[in-house]
């Protein structure tokens, strides 16, 4: 990595080498990462979350691709949420179902059993495959971040995990796993539904929910929560429902 000439505030960013793009086929990616020896707090990281940058353990990041703009930040507007007939569908279907629990995010051995799982069904030849259990705790924690596992059950079995950084202006889902024999529930949908009531009943204005790849279809699916503002030329663009149809 070598020091980018571009600086946020007194905050000194690097940039990494080239590397394979997790989104698109046959892309090369780069990205900016916060001075990894300085020390970071949930204040930095709550001031860079709204310039597009995003946790992944330890470490505060945005994509930096020099011909490619197609990791776009986006943030759901939870009080004006208004949520599409399929969404209301699954909402009112299973939230009865489900009890939740929420920890400290950190190792748990049924959340890693379960994380392995959905993994190997999804993602077997994705990066994450190989994710040991050393790997999964530093993946969804930091020494400095405010972010709890928010454990879904139903009865007494997991059936799906949202690891959420806590913000002083919003939730950050991190990551969301669910039993992947249980596909048919939606259980992606309705943990991102029960995000954004989470940040209503904490009063929080908004949802984070890191980077729409719009060519890119696991994750695609965040345009369909709106209204939402993606994060375009260094400042916020709402976008409107336009189709209440649906």
């Amino acid at each position: 990595m070598r020091p980018d000439t571009r600086q946020s505030g007194t905050i000194q960013l690097y940039q990494s080498a080239e590397h394979r793009c997790a989104y698109l086929d046959g892309k090369r990616a780069r990205s900016l990462f916060v001075d990894p020896y300085r020390a970071k707090s949930m204040p930095l990281y709550e001031a860079l979350i709204d310039q597009g940058f995003r946790r992944s353990g330890e470490f505060i990041y945005r994509p930096n691709c020099p011909d490619c703009r197609q990791c776009i930040p986006l943030r759901i507007a939870v009080d004006e949420f208004k949520p599409r007939r399929i969404q209301r569908r699954i909402w009112n279907r299973q939230q009865a179902l489900f009890r939740v629990t929420e920890q400290a995010a950190g190792f748990d051995p049924a959340h890693y059993d379960l994380f392995r799982r959905y993994i190997q069904s999804r993602h077997p030849n994705g990066e994450m495959a190989a994710t040991t259990e050393d790997g999964y705790a530093q993946f969804i924690s930091s020494s400095w971040s405010l972010s709890s596992s928010f454990a879904f059950y139903q009865d007494d079995k997991l059936i799906a995990v949202a690891v959420t950084d806590i913000l002083r202006q919003g939730l950050s889902a991190v990551y969301t796993f669910f039993d992947p024999e249980l596909a048919r529930l939606s259980l992606g949908v309705f943990c991102l539904l029960w995000q954004i009531e989470e940040c209503k009943r904490r009063r929080l204005p908004w949802l984070y929910l890191g980077y729409w790849v719009p060519e890119c279809r696991k994750m695609s699916y965040k345009s369909q929560y709106l209204p939402h503002e993606i994060f375009i030329n260094g400042k916020w663009v709402r976008v409107q429902e336009t189709d209440k149809s649906e």
